[in-house]
């Protein structure tokens, strides 16, 4: 296991600076070094067998270090489109997909509800980094743009998880009770509710006990990590999100201590340039080659057409904002990388059985190698030319 640790973490180190280098995202390096390694069966099988925890400890940075840099003021002055920003958008692209996918793979509606649950959620891994250093450069502030994507697309991981969980359900059943249809808003607010408390928790006592720095990182990552795990402790009671718990640990504790938080935000920072390269290879390292070739044209055409509706709902979201047009298509782009979750959830139905598996898992490796590196460079691309650090003449024009 150790040779496989030093493997990620080198080639994953190697192959980034490489696609850089060509002025490609360094993302797309990484995922293609996990898949070269697990192609050429250099990884050990242990390894890859808590890759979805270590997955999982890496997104838990990422989702802190957005939680910390999110103020809710500033969210309230966002208003409705962040809260829209939530779950419209993957509304949209999964209704695409209902439409979309019987006459292209042949699939029922349920099946096809099961596809678009699968391909509906955005990465954070890929979108929230590039988010805070935008805050951090000051670009699109003005008018909070990183602020409501962060927001909108941590969100809506969540309730794609939650929609997944209840189209399986459907699909292998042949029906949908009222309790998995309630447990989408309790998993939110449970998640929300914890993460808050534990946050307050830790800003009091920040504020009480002086500890150094790297305690309190340590601390915070063992709190975010069991809210996290408690997701499937309690879930045969009740439905939890671990991911909105993390969300909200970093908001409130952030709101609550800003002066420890903003050192905390610098330190887990340096974590991230570890645990970017062991998540992102690890993504790649779980693509299967075998699914993606057998994918076909008309998987193609379906993740195409199921981004079309997705930018629909990302701009419908937008209506009555004070954004101007590049900024909002700028936003559209920002939706558009897949890949963690598609990871995590692109073979389940395979596993339980489902007549669709192999075709979802297909979709879901195309689906990480199209959108997780054209996502990432367009958001880079753009965002340096589009959302400037300095109110944009033009926009501000547009929008007087």
């Amino acid at each position: 296991m150790l040779l496989s640790i030093a493997l990620v973490l080198i080639f994953g180190w190697l192959f980034g600076e490489l696609f850089g280098n060509l002025r490609l995202p360094k993302l797309m390096g990484m995922i293609a070094a996990g898949i070269a390694l697990n192609c050429l069966g250099l990884l050990d099988s242990l390894f890859l067998s808590v890759s979805g925890d270590l997955r999982k400890i890496a997104l838990v940075i990422i989702l802190l270090r957005a939680g910390i840099s999110i103020k809710p003021a500033e969210l309230k002055r966002i208003g409705r489109p962040a809260a829209l920003m939530c779950f419209v958008p993957a509304c949209f692209e999964m209704a695409g997909t209902v439409l979309l996918a019987p006459p292209l793979l042949g699939l029922s509606y349920t099946e096809a509800a099961v596809l678009g649950a699968v391909l509906g959620a955005v990465s954070p891994a890929v979108i929230v980094p590039k988010m805070i250093r935008f805050i951090e450069e000051g670009r699109g502030t003005d008018k909070l743009i990183p602020h409501l994507i962060l927001a909108g697309a941590s969100m809506d991981d969540v309730f794609v998880i939650v929609m997944f969980s209840v189209f399986a359900g459907l699909e292998q059943s042949g029906g949908v009770s009222a309790g998995a249809v309630i447990n989408v808003p309790v998993s939110i607010i449970s998640g929300a509710a914890a993460g808050a408390l534990a946050g307050l928790l830790l800003a009091f006592l920040f504020k009480k006990i002086h500890i150094r720095d790297s305690a309190k990182v340590i601390l915070l990552m063992g709190t975010a990590l069991f809210l996290t795990a408690a997701e499937g402790l309690v879930g045969g009671f009740f439905g939890f999100s671990g991911t909105v718990a993390v969300m909200a640990a970093g908001i409130f504790f952030g709101q609550k201590a800003p002066v420890p938080a903003a050192r905390v935000a610098q330190k887990l920072n340096k974590l991230w340039l570890c645990a970017e390269i062991m998540l992102f290879v690890l993504v790649g390292a779980a693509v299967d080659l075998n699914a993606a070739v057998s994918a076909g044209v008309g998987t193609l055409l379906l993740l195409a057409g199921a981004l079309v509706f997705r930018a629909a709902g990302v701009l419908v979201c937008l209506i009555g904002t004070k954004m101007c047009t590049r900024e909002r298509i700028f936003c559209v782009f920002a939706y558009i990388p897949k890949a963690t979750v598609q990871a995590a959830i692109g073979g389940m139905p395979l596993a339980m059985g489902m007549a669709c598996g192999q075709t979802v898992l297909s979709a879901a490796v195309i689906a990480i190698l199209v959108t997780a590196p054209v996502g990432a460079f367009l958001i880079e691309f753009f965002g340096k030319r589009w959302l400037n650090a300095k109110a944009d003449d033009e926009c501000s024009i547009k929008t007087q």
